[in-house]
Protein backbone atom coordinates (compact mmCIF):
# COMPACT_ATOMS: atom_id res chain seq x y z
CA UNK A 1 0.00 0.00 0.00
CA UNK A 2 1.34 3.52 -0.68
CA UNK A 3 -0.26 6.86 0.44
CA UNK A 4 -3.04 8.82 -2.04
CA UNK A 5 -2.47 10.83 -4.81
CA UNK A 6 -4.97 13.31 -2.83
CA UNK A 7 -1.98 13.44 -0.06
CA UNK A 8 0.79 12.66 -2.30
CA UNK A 9 -0.28 16.70 -3.74
CA UNK A 10 0.24 18.62 -0.12
CA UNK A 11 3.60 18.62 1.88
CA UNK A 12 4.16 19.30 5.80
CA UNK A 13 3.40 22.22 7.44
CA UNK A 14 7.03 24.78 7.04
CA UNK A 15 5.69 26.92 10.06
CA UNK A 16 5.41 23.78 12.25
CA UNK A 17 8.59 22.02 11.10
CA UNK A 18 10.39 25.12 12.18
CA UNK A 19 8.95 25.33 15.37
CA UNK A 20 9.73 21.92 15.76
CA UNK A 21 13.36 22.20 14.87
CA UNK A 22 13.78 24.84 17.39
CA UNK A 23 12.21 22.76 20.16
CA UNK A 24 14.58 19.78 19.45
CA UNK A 25 17.24 21.81 19.82
CA UNK A 26 16.35 24.05 23.18
CA UNK A 27 15.42 20.34 24.59
CA UNK A 28 19.47 19.41 23.58
CA UNK A 29 20.21 22.37 25.34
CA UNK A 30 20.95 24.53 22.71
CA UNK A 31 19.93 28.69 23.44
CA UNK A 32 17.30 29.08 20.77
CA UNK A 33 14.84 31.88 19.65
CA UNK A 34 12.33 30.58 17.64
CA UNK A 35 10.55 33.22 16.23
CA UNK A 36 8.58 30.95 13.84
CA UNK A 37 5.48 30.25 15.71
CA UNK A 38 2.23 32.44 14.69
CA UNK A 39 0.91 31.87 18.24
CA UNK A 40 0.54 35.09 21.06
CA UNK A 41 2.67 34.53 24.07
CA UNK A 42 -0.25 36.00 25.86
CA UNK A 43 -2.15 33.62 28.13
CA UNK A 44 -6.08 33.19 27.39
CA UNK A 45 -7.66 35.59 29.66
CA UNK A 46 -9.12 34.01 32.64
CA UNK A 47 -12.59 34.75 32.15
CA UNK A 48 -12.93 32.25 29.42
CA UNK A 49 -11.12 30.30 31.51
CA UNK A 50 -13.84 29.80 33.94
CA UNK A 51 -16.19 30.25 31.39
CA UNK A 52 -14.74 26.52 30.36
CA UNK A 53 -14.53 25.46 34.16
CA UNK A 54 -18.23 25.56 34.80
CA UNK A 55 -19.17 24.19 31.52
CA UNK A 56 -17.16 21.14 32.55
CA UNK A 57 -18.90 21.77 36.12
CA UNK A 58 -22.66 21.70 33.98
CA UNK A 59 -21.59 18.85 32.56
CA UNK A 60 -21.26 20.04 28.94
CA UNK A 61 -19.30 17.21 28.13
CA UNK A 62 -21.73 15.38 25.21
CA UNK A 63 -22.03 15.54 21.40
CA UNK A 64 -23.03 18.88 20.09
CA UNK A 65 -24.36 20.13 16.94
CA UNK A 66 -22.19 18.80 13.96
CA UNK A 67 -21.24 22.77 13.19
CA UNK A 68 -21.62 24.16 16.61
CA UNK A 69 -23.87 24.91 19.60
CA UNK A 70 -26.98 27.37 18.98
CA UNK A 71 -25.73 29.66 21.44
CA UNK A 72 -22.17 29.93 19.98
CA UNK A 73 -23.83 30.36 16.49
CA UNK A 74 -25.67 33.60 18.38
CA UNK A 75 -22.38 34.45 19.83
CA UNK A 76 -20.79 34.88 16.34
CA UNK A 77 -23.51 36.36 15.03
CA UNK A 78 -24.07 39.06 17.11
CA UNK A 79 -19.85 39.52 17.11
CA UNK A 80 -20.25 39.60 13.11
CA UNK A 81 -22.73 42.48 13.19
CA UNK A 82 -20.97 44.14 16.22
CA UNK A 83 -17.40 44.60 14.52
CA UNK A 84 -18.06 43.95 10.82
CA UNK A 85 -21.73 45.19 10.01
CA UNK A 86 -22.76 41.64 8.76
CA UNK A 87 -25.82 39.99 9.08
CA UNK A 88 -25.75 36.57 9.43
CA UNK A 89 -28.64 33.91 11.02
CA UNK A 90 -27.76 31.24 12.40
CA UNK A 91 -28.07 28.80 9.64
CA UNK A 92 -25.24 30.56 7.71
CA UNK A 93 -22.85 30.19 10.46
CA UNK A 94 -20.22 27.11 10.80
CA UNK A 95 -18.29 26.36 13.64
CA UNK A 96 -14.86 24.13 13.50
CA UNK A 97 -11.97 23.01 14.95
CA UNK A 98 -10.16 26.06 13.68
CA UNK A 99 -9.61 28.29 11.02
CA UNK A 100 -7.57 25.50 8.86
CA UNK A 101 -10.68 23.24 9.51
CA UNK A 102 -12.79 26.29 7.55
CA UNK A 103 -10.84 26.91 4.64
CA UNK A 104 -10.30 22.47 3.86
CA UNK A 105 -14.04 22.43 4.27
CA UNK A 106 -14.60 24.68 2.23
CA UNK A 107 -12.58 24.11 -0.55
CA UNK A 108 -13.29 20.14 -0.62
CA UNK A 109 -17.33 20.86 -0.43
CA UNK A 110 -16.41 23.14 -3.66
CA UNK A 111 -13.74 22.59 -5.68
CA UNK A 112 -13.93 19.92 -8.57
CA UNK A 113 -10.87 18.52 -10.65
CA UNK A 114 -9.55 21.45 -12.88
CA UNK A 115 -11.34 24.69 -10.66
CA UNK A 116 -8.79 27.64 -9.84
CA UNK A 117 -8.27 29.40 -6.78
CA UNK A 118 -6.42 32.70 -6.83
CA UNK A 119 -3.67 33.44 -3.84
CA UNK A 120 -1.61 36.49 -3.51
CA UNK A 121 1.44 35.44 -2.34
CA UNK A 122 3.30 35.97 -0.05
CA UNK A 123 0.30 33.50 1.56
CA UNK A 124 -0.41 31.10 4.82
CA UNK A 125 1.48 28.11 4.01
CA UNK A 126 -1.56 26.05 4.04
CA UNK A 127 -3.86 27.77 1.86
CA UNK A 128 -2.54 26.32 -1.96
CA UNK A 129 -1.85 23.11 -0.37
CA UNK A 130 -5.18 22.78 1.03
CA UNK A 131 -6.30 23.55 -2.44
CA UNK A 132 -4.38 21.16 -3.86
CA UNK A 133 -5.46 18.53 -1.58
CA UNK A 134 -9.27 19.30 -3.03
CA UNK A 135 -8.03 18.69 -6.80
CA UNK A 136 -8.06 22.88 -7.48
CA UNK A 137 -5.51 24.23 -9.00
CA UNK A 138 -3.84 27.14 -6.82
CA UNK A 139 -2.78 30.36 -9.07
CA UNK A 140 -0.66 32.09 -7.05
CA UNK A 141 -0.30 36.11 -7.74
CA UNK A 142 2.90 37.64 -6.72
CA UNK A 143 2.35 41.01 -4.45
CA UNK A 144 5.52 41.90 -3.67
CA UNK A 145 6.92 44.72 -0.82
CA UNK A 146 7.23 47.28 -3.32
CA UNK A 147 3.06 47.06 -3.78
CA UNK A 148 3.78 46.85 0.06
CA UNK A 149 2.44 42.50 0.06
CA UNK A 150 -1.19 43.06 -1.43
CA UNK A 151 -2.97 41.91 -4.87
CA UNK A 152 -3.61 44.88 -7.34
CA UNK A 153 -7.22 44.99 -9.16
CA UNK A 154 -5.44 44.76 -12.08
CA UNK A 155 -3.77 41.46 -10.69
CA UNK A 156 -6.94 40.15 -10.38
CA UNK A 157 -8.35 40.84 -13.09
CA UNK A 158 -5.43 39.29 -14.92
CA UNK A 159 -5.54 36.33 -12.52
CA UNK A 160 -9.68 35.32 -13.36
CA UNK A 161 -10.37 32.61 -15.58
CA UNK A 162 -13.62 30.76 -16.52
CA UNK A 163 -12.34 28.13 -14.48
CA UNK A 164 -11.56 30.74 -10.82
CA UNK A 165 -13.95 29.82 -8.11
CA UNK A 166 -12.34 31.19 -5.27
CA UNK A 167 -10.19 34.39 -4.17
CA UNK A 168 -8.63 33.79 -1.11
CA UNK A 169 -8.13 37.31 0.42
CA UNK A 170 -6.15 37.56 3.89
CA UNK A 171 -6.35 40.68 5.65
CA UNK A 172 -4.12 41.51 7.96
CA UNK A 173 -1.85 39.15 6.22
CA UNK A 174 -0.09 35.99 7.83
CA UNK A 175 2.77 36.09 6.83
CA UNK A 176 2.95 39.74 6.23
CA UNK A 177 0.88 41.83 7.91
CA UNK A 178 -0.26 43.57 5.30
CA UNK A 179 -3.98 45.01 5.35
CA UNK A 180 -6.06 45.92 2.87
CA UNK A 181 -7.59 49.59 3.39
CA UNK A 182 -11.39 50.01 2.89
CA UNK A 183 -10.21 51.99 -0.40
CA UNK A 184 -8.48 48.79 -1.65
CA UNK A 185 -10.92 46.51 -0.71
CA UNK A 186 -13.68 48.57 -2.98
CA UNK A 187 -10.99 48.57 -5.85
CA UNK A 188 -10.90 44.96 -5.36
CA UNK A 189 -14.73 44.38 -5.34
CA UNK A 190 -14.98 46.31 -8.30
CA UNK A 191 -13.04 43.55 -10.45
CA UNK A 192 -14.98 40.68 -8.43
CA UNK A 193 -18.28 42.07 -9.66
CA UNK A 194 -17.60 42.21 -13.26
CA UNK A 195 -16.85 38.35 -12.79
CA UNK A 196 -20.03 37.16 -10.69
CA UNK A 197 -18.61 33.40 -10.67
CA UNK A 198 -15.99 34.33 -8.02
CA UNK A 199 -16.46 33.49 -4.89
CA UNK A 200 -14.40 35.49 -1.70
CA UNK A 201 -13.04 33.41 1.34
CA UNK A 202 -12.09 36.35 3.20
CA UNK A 203 -9.73 35.78 6.03
CA UNK A 204 -9.82 37.69 8.35
CA UNK A 205 -8.38 36.15 11.00
CA UNK A 206 -6.09 38.52 12.64
CA UNK A 207 -8.92 41.96 12.44
CA UNK A 208 -7.88 42.72 15.92
CA UNK A 209 -4.59 42.99 15.92
CA UNK A 210 -4.58 46.65 13.63
CA UNK A 211 -1.99 49.51 14.81
CA UNK A 212 -1.83 53.36 14.32
CA UNK A 213 -5.55 53.62 13.95
CA UNK A 214 -5.43 51.31 11.14
CA UNK A 215 -9.49 50.36 10.47
CA UNK A 216 -9.95 47.24 9.52
CA UNK A 217 -13.17 46.09 7.16
CA UNK A 218 -14.03 42.96 5.87
CA UNK A 219 -15.21 42.88 2.04
CA UNK A 220 -18.39 41.52 2.17
CA UNK A 221 -19.10 44.64 4.12
CA UNK A 222 -17.53 46.59 2.07
CA UNK A 223 -18.53 45.98 -1.06
CA UNK A 224 -22.33 44.57 -0.03
CA UNK A 225 -22.87 43.20 -3.36
CA UNK A 226 -20.51 40.85 -2.75
CA UNK A 227 -22.41 39.20 -0.14
CA UNK A 228 -23.82 36.46 -0.90
CA UNK A 229 -20.61 35.21 -2.51
CA UNK A 230 -18.05 35.76 -0.22
CA UNK A 231 -17.23 33.43 2.93
CA UNK A 232 -16.52 35.90 6.19
CA UNK A 233 -13.83 33.45 8.52
CA UNK A 234 -12.56 34.20 11.82
CA UNK A 235 -11.91 32.32 14.79
CA UNK A 236 -10.55 32.62 18.60
CA UNK A 237 -7.11 31.66 17.89
CA UNK A 238 -5.46 35.06 17.81
CA UNK A 239 -6.99 37.91 19.15
CA UNK A 240 -8.40 36.15 22.45
CA UNK A 241 -5.25 33.51 22.37
CA UNK A 242 -6.62 30.62 22.22
CA UNK A 243 -4.62 28.81 19.54
CA UNK A 244 -5.04 25.31 21.25
CA UNK A 245 -8.38 25.30 22.26
CA UNK A 246 -9.34 25.08 18.35
CA UNK A 247 -11.90 26.93 17.16
CA UNK A 248 -12.77 29.01 14.20
CA UNK A 249 -15.61 30.07 12.63
CA UNK A 250 -17.21 31.29 9.29
CA UNK A 251 -20.25 33.02 7.87
CA UNK A 252 -21.97 32.64 4.68
CA UNK A 253 -24.66 31.11 2.02
CA UNK A 254 -26.50 28.80 3.41
CA UNK A 255 -25.98 26.18 1.16
CA UNK A 256 -22.20 26.38 1.33
CA UNK A 257 -22.86 26.30 5.21
CA UNK A 258 -24.77 23.44 4.72
CA UNK A 259 -22.52 21.86 2.56
CA UNK A 260 -19.35 22.15 4.89
CA UNK A 261 -21.42 20.47 7.86
CA UNK A 262 -22.30 17.79 5.72
CA UNK A 263 -18.59 17.38 5.33
CA UNK A 264 -17.62 17.82 9.09
CA UNK A 265 -20.08 15.55 10.33
CA UNK A 266 -18.09 12.89 8.29
CA UNK A 267 -14.95 14.19 9.41
CA UNK A 268 -13.90 15.94 13.15
CA UNK A 269 -18.14 16.14 13.68
CA UNK A 270 -18.61 18.77 16.33
CA UNK A 271 -15.35 20.99 17.94
CA UNK A 272 -14.82 20.63 21.23
CA UNK A 273 -17.91 21.14 23.81
CA UNK A 274 -15.95 22.93 26.51
CA UNK A 275 -13.98 24.94 24.29
CA UNK A 276 -17.55 26.45 22.23
CA UNK A 277 -18.59 27.71 25.91
CA UNK A 278 -14.98 29.46 26.00
CA UNK A 279 -15.63 30.89 22.68
CA UNK A 280 -18.95 32.29 23.99
CA UNK A 281 -17.25 34.01 26.80
CA UNK A 282 -14.68 35.09 24.42
CA UNK A 283 -16.79 36.75 21.58
CA UNK A 284 -20.00 38.45 24.83
CA UNK A 285 -17.52 39.57 27.09
CA UNK A 286 -15.48 42.41 27.54
CA UNK A 287 -13.30 42.78 24.58
CA UNK A 288 -11.49 45.63 26.43
CA UNK A 289 -8.48 43.90 26.68
CA UNK A 290 -7.79 43.24 22.84
CA UNK A 291 -7.00 46.63 22.60
CA UNK A 292 -4.43 46.64 25.36
CA UNK A 293 -2.69 43.70 23.39
CA UNK A 294 -2.62 45.23 20.40
CA UNK A 295 -0.76 48.07 21.75
CA UNK A 296 1.83 45.65 23.00
CA UNK A 297 2.53 43.91 19.98
CA UNK A 298 2.79 47.55 18.00
CA UNK A 299 5.53 48.19 20.10
CA UNK A 300 7.33 45.05 19.99
CA UNK A 301 6.50 45.53 15.65
CA UNK A 302 8.23 48.97 16.01
CA UNK A 303 11.27 47.41 17.65
CA UNK A 304 11.44 44.64 14.98
CA UNK A 305 11.06 46.78 12.05
CA UNK A 306 13.80 49.69 13.71
CA UNK A 307 16.60 46.68 14.42
CA UNK A 308 15.68 45.23 10.64
CA UNK A 309 16.10 48.05 8.62
CA UNK A 310 19.38 48.63 10.64
CA UNK A 311 20.35 45.42 9.47
CA UNK A 312 22.25 44.60 6.57
CA UNK A 313 21.41 43.34 3.53
CA UNK A 314 17.27 43.29 5.08
CA UNK A 315 14.56 45.56 4.18
CA UNK A 316 11.79 45.92 6.20
CA UNK A 317 8.32 47.19 5.45
CA UNK A 318 6.11 48.05 8.29
CA UNK A 319 3.21 45.80 8.64
CA UNK A 320 -0.42 47.16 9.37
CA UNK A 321 -1.62 44.04 11.55
CA UNK A 322 -1.35 40.33 12.65
CA UNK A 323 1.98 39.83 14.47
CA UNK A 324 4.48 38.99 12.11
CA UNK A 325 7.27 41.38 10.09
CA UNK A 326 8.25 39.90 6.79
CA UNK A 327 12.39 41.20 5.77
CA UNK A 328 13.46 40.96 2.06
CA UNK A 329 16.70 39.75 2.42
CA UNK A 330 18.03 39.89 -1.11
CA UNK A 331 21.00 41.68 -0.23
CA UNK A 332 22.38 38.66 1.76
CA UNK A 333 21.52 36.64 -1.37
CA UNK A 334 25.08 35.28 -3.16
CA UNK A 335 27.31 36.15 -0.10
CA UNK A 336 29.09 33.97 1.69
CA UNK A 337 29.07 32.85 5.73
CA UNK A 338 32.35 33.10 7.54
CA UNK A 339 32.73 29.72 7.05
CA UNK A 340 32.52 29.77 2.69
CA UNK A 341 28.74 28.57 2.48
CA UNK A 342 27.06 30.81 0.00
CA UNK A 343 23.62 31.58 1.17
CA UNK A 344 22.46 31.24 -2.23
CA UNK A 345 18.56 31.69 -1.38
CA UNK A 346 16.16 32.48 1.38
CA UNK A 347 16.18 29.16 2.84
CA UNK A 348 20.40 29.34 2.66
CA UNK A 349 19.76 32.15 5.08
CA UNK A 350 17.35 30.84 7.54
CA UNK A 351 19.55 28.01 7.87
CA UNK A 352 22.63 30.27 8.81
CA UNK A 353 20.64 32.26 11.18
CA UNK A 354 19.83 29.00 13.17
CA UNK A 355 23.25 27.75 13.34
CA UNK A 356 25.02 30.79 13.47
CA UNK A 357 23.08 33.05 15.45
CA UNK A 358 20.85 30.47 17.16
CA UNK A 359 17.48 32.07 15.86
CA UNK A 360 15.09 30.04 13.78
CA UNK A 361 12.69 31.85 11.10
CA UNK A 362 10.34 30.39 8.56
CA UNK A 363 12.67 30.92 5.00
CA UNK A 364 9.84 33.18 2.46
CA UNK A 365 9.86 30.11 0.06
CA UNK A 366 7.24 28.76 2.57
CA UNK A 367 4.76 31.61 1.45
CA UNK A 368 5.52 31.54 -2.07
CA UNK A 369 7.65 34.34 -2.33
CA UNK A 370 11.69 34.95 -2.22
CA UNK A 371 13.87 36.05 -0.86
CA UNK A 372 12.53 36.90 2.39
CA UNK A 373 11.54 35.27 5.45
CA UNK A 374 9.16 35.37 7.79
CA UNK A 375 9.79 36.70 11.76
CA UNK A 376 6.92 36.50 14.76
CA UNK A 377 6.98 38.85 17.16
CA UNK A 378 4.56 37.41 19.26
CA UNK A 379 7.22 36.95 22.05
CA UNK A 380 8.50 39.05 24.98
CA UNK A 381 10.46 42.17 24.23
CA UNK A 382 13.34 40.99 26.24
CA UNK A 383 14.04 37.78 23.42
CA UNK A 384 12.93 40.09 20.22
CA UNK A 385 15.72 42.32 21.21
CA UNK A 386 18.02 39.68 21.84
CA UNK A 387 17.25 38.22 18.54
CA UNK A 388 17.52 40.91 16.40
CA UNK A 389 20.87 41.27 18.31
CA UNK A 390 22.13 38.26 16.70
CA UNK A 391 20.43 38.52 13.63
CA UNK A 392 22.68 41.60 13.28
CA UNK A 393 26.10 40.29 14.16
CA UNK A 394 25.14 37.22 11.80
CA UNK A 395 24.17 39.32 9.06
CA UNK A 396 27.00 41.83 9.54
CA UNK A 397 29.57 39.18 9.37
CA UNK A 398 28.96 37.78 5.94
CA UNK A 399 30.24 39.06 2.66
Amino acid sequence: MKPSAALARIKPSPTLAVTARAAALKREGVDVISLGAGEPDFDTPDFIKEAAIEALRRGETKYTDVDGTPALKAAIAAKFKRDNGLDYAPNQITVNVGGKQTLFNAMVATLDAGDEVIIPAPYWVSYPDVVLFANGTPVVVAAGPNQGYKLTPDQLEAAITPRTKWLILNSPSNPTGAAYSVEELRALGAVLLRHPHVWVFADDMYEHIVYEGFTFASIAAVVPELYERTLTVNGCSKAYAMTGWRIGFAGGAEWLIKAMAKLQSQSTSNPCSIAQAAAIAALNGDQGFLAERAAVFQARRDLMVAALNATPGLRCPKPEGAFYVYPDCSGLIGKRTPDGTVLSDDNAVATYLLESARVAVVPGAAFGLSPAMRLSYATSTEALTEACRRIHEACAAVA
